[in-house]
């Protein structure tokens, strides 16, 4: 299901060379009913410099994104996520009790070490943390540890993070309440009728596959759009949920949708009222994270127009993810502060009974966390090899920060069986 879903299926439509611009164009799919005459109106922006446009079409295209993603802000506009600066700076101090991975993993029949791990699964930065220790740290491809690695669709479990808060400081009532609520503009749309709880699981019924294919000699409706929005900045992400029409009802199955992460923000931003989510994250749980630099979030345009891009665009350092991480472990404590609910943690992170249908996968989905179905390790994913994984059972968290190639490949699957090893090893 994992690799049907941010795997393999949607590298099977990544050619080499060809500008496709997949993680970020995943929530601004226009459905097949949904015609690009029904216009919502343009921003203009200043001339962005047609090398830059080539760039941002192009940045997740390998050999690039191995630099790229470690270079976001160089890319597109984004937005700091602050963190405690003089007097007021309280980083949280992660331990350290450093040793050498000293185990195997076994996949496809064969046995690897780690070290043939980060080469086989194109990693960039790798961080081990077990009880409450940083027992491994390694950087590699010109990263440091202040490199700011791009999440992918690790933001949405971010994303889930700020919803929790937001309802935990009584800016949001209920998670049954309807996104129309919070924003009127999607009454009459496919949104209309589904509540937040509905959007966090990805049970909206909205008539939209993630499903990534497109013929750059034809350009589809799917094509047009996203050069409008991310690329050329002409038009915000989150419009697009304005064109969306019903599929299924509401809560009934589950479909990967970003439009949902991203319709979730817009709910946020009225919620908060009168804050960016990048402002709200930082006094929210950044600062009392103890994050040791700044975050950022990339935007649809210029700073004052632009709105954050909380599908996919997160960045910060390895280990200010692996802090995220071992919050949520700690059931949701961190840097000596409770900033989110223990309740919430545990809700958000554990799937419907029922629901899981293999061992060893994330095939179950809850708060825009994976789940497992043969551990209660839980998981946030981004799309080519980024992975915040937490395991409470061996009070594990692991950042693995990753490029993969254009070719298909089992890349998930092998991290995942790294993953397990990972837990299971008594350093």
């Amino acid at each position: 299901m994992l690799n049907g879903i941010i795997g393999q299926r949607l590298r099977r439509t990544r050619l080499r060379g060809t500008p496709l611009l997949i993680a970020l164009a995943a929530p601004i799919l226009v459905s097949a009913g949904a015609a690009y005459s029904q216009e919502v109106p343009a921003h203009p922006t200043g001339d962005i410099p047609p090398e830059l446009i080539q760039l941002r079409s192009d940045f997740i295209n390998s050999p690039l994104n191995m630099l790229a993603y470690q270079h976001i802000d160089s890319i597109f506009h984004t937005a700091p996520v602050k963190t405690c600066s003089g007097s007021s700076r309280q980083v949280w101090s992660l331990d350290r009790a450093e040793a050498p991975l000293s185990f195997t993993y076994e996949f496809a029949g064969q046995t690897y070490t780690p070290e043939q791990f980060l080469s086989r699964n194109k990693t960039n930065a790798l961080l081990v943390i077990k009880f409450g220790e940083i027992v491994y740290e390694n950087y590699l491809n010109f990263s440091t540890p202040e490199t700011q690695f791009l999440s992918m669709s690790m933001a949405k479990s971010i994303t889930s993070i700020l919803i929790g808060a937001a309802l935990q400081d009584g800016l949001i009532d209920s998670l049954d309440e309807q996104i129309v609520t919070y924003v009127p503009e999607l009454a009459g749309t496919g949104y209309d009728g589904v509540t937040i709880r509905d959007a966090l699981r990805m049970r909206t019924g909205i008539a939209r596959e993630e499903d990534y294919s497109v013929d750059p000699d034809n350009p589809s409706e799917w094509w047009k759009w996203r050069e409008a929005t991310i690329i050329r900045n002409q038009r915000r992400v989150a419009e697009q949920a304005l064109l969306m029409k019903r599929a299924i009802q509401p809560g009934s199955k589950f479909e990967y949708s970003t439009l949902d992460t991203v319709v979730l923000g817009w709910v946020l931003e009225r919620a908060i009222g009168g804050k960016s989510i990048s402002e709200y994250m930082s006094e929210r749980i950044w600062q009392p994270l103890g994050a040791e630099a700044d975050g950022s979030w990339v935007l649809d345009g210029p700073i004052g127009v632009g709105r954050e891009h909380n599908g996919m665009g997160f960045n910060a350092t390895l280990r200010d993810y692996g802090r995220l991480g071992l919050m949520m472990l700690n059931k949701g404590q961190a840097n000596g502060r409770q900033i989110l609910t223990e309740e919430w943690v545990r809700e958000s992170t554990v799937s419907q009974p029922g629901e899981l249908t293999a061992p060893g996968a994330p095939t179950g989905y809850q708060y825009q966390w994976w789940t497992l179905a043969d551990t209660r390790a839980y998981v946030a994913i981004g799309y080519d090899g980024q992975f915040i994984y937490v395991d409470p059972d061996t009070e594990t968290v692991i950042v693995k920060m990753g490029y993969y190639p254009d070719e298909p490949g089992p890349y998930n699957e092998e991290a995942f069986a790294f993953f397990k090893a990972v837990s299971a090893w008594k350093n």
